[in-house]
């Protein structure tokens, strides 16, 4: 898994360069770098951290999970975990950030099929609270709604479906009957379970909550570099439009979503009359501050474990 990720961080920044270099043809060079140029770099720093402080509140959300499942491991080493997962923030969904499941076990010993189901649950919270940031701007700007509506039935119903005991001892009844997949059918069963503690009424509300605030953050930072390029639109709009082109990009199942978030993001603004060059600046900017800068921290953040822990087994 680690080495296919290595593979899939070059692929992702070859695919991404070639693509900003064909956006920025495609918009006229000359123009593109004159419109970075008006851009006032002191903000990166302010950017970077709302980014950062995104992931310190996911971060928050992971260790209330471990602790609810009665995960055995110290603060400090399940913040190393978290951290490191963000190196694979180019995976399909994230969810290649199974890797914290592997390196729980690698410190604590504790089973993959138990810890697994917390990535899962971040996902589910995470499309909670930008399904609710992208249907209240869907609903205010007349845009998108019945993409993003169809998105939240679908979570909806995976929710039900995990906290039903009836419909999980189901589908587990039925896999256990199919040969291929008996043996890890007790697997399957312990990560039911995670699954089903983590996703009661209460702890799903909370960690939606705490969903909700860290992507605002980076809502706020997208809404910034928009005012940065003196492009007139309210927080609502820029954090609609942060959610909506982050939602599709997670559902075409392209690695960070790119492309589709990319082009979700300039169309949005195009439609508000804003030259291309413009759209591509901010587009570019909104992406490194959030996708690429959580790649770097989790390949830092992986050097620094792999210091401490020795190097990453990824075994059953």
């Amino acid at each position: 898994m680690f080495a296919k990720a290595k593979k899939n961080i070059f692929i992702s920044l070859a695919a991404a360069g070639l693509l900003y270099l064909l956006f920025s043809l495609y918009a006229d060079f000359e123009k593109v770098i004159k419109t970075f140029s008006s851009f006032n770099w002191y903000l990166l720093p302010i950017l970077f951290l709302l980014s950062f402080l995104n992931y310190v509140v996911r971060f928050l959300k992971w260790d209330f999970y471990l602790k609810l499942l009665k995960v055995s491991i110290k603060k400090i080493d399940s913040f190393s975990v978290f951290m490191s997962g963000l190196i694979m923030s180019v995976t399909p969904g994230k969810m290649g950030e199974l890797l914290k499941a592997y390196l729980v076990k690698q410190i604590s010993g504790e089973p993959i099929s138990k810890v697994a189901p917390v990535i899962f649950a971040e996902r589910i919270t995470d499309f909670l609270s930008l399904i609710l940031i992208g249907l209240v701007g869907g609903y205010v700007y007349n845009f998108g709604r019945e993409i993003i509506l169809a998105v939240g039935i679908f979570f909806v119903l995976v929710t039900v479906a995990l906290t039903n005991k009836n419909i999980g001892e189901v589908m587990i009844v039925f896999f256990s009957k199919i040969k291929l997949i008996r043996k890890y059918v007790e697997h399957a069963r312990e990560a039911y379970e995670s699954s089903f503690q983590m996703l009661q009424i209460k702890p799903l509300l909370q960690m939606s909550l705490l969903s909700l605030l860290a992507w605002f953050l980076e809502c706020l930072g997208y809404y910034l570099i928009l005012v940065n390029f003196k492009v007139e639109v309210s927080l609502l709009w820029a954090s609609f439009s942060y959610a909506f082109a982050t939602i599709v990009g997670a559902i075409s199942m392209l690695p960070g979503g790119l492309g589709v978030t990319e082009g979700s993001l300039t169309v949005l603004l195009r439609q508000k009359h804003y030259t291309f060059e413009i759209a591509f600046a901010s587009t570019f900017l909104i992406r490194i501050v959030t996708l690429w800068f959580a790649v770097f921290v989790g390949v830092m953040s992986v050097l620094l474990y792999q210091k401490r822990f020795g190097k990453i087994r990824i075994e059953q």
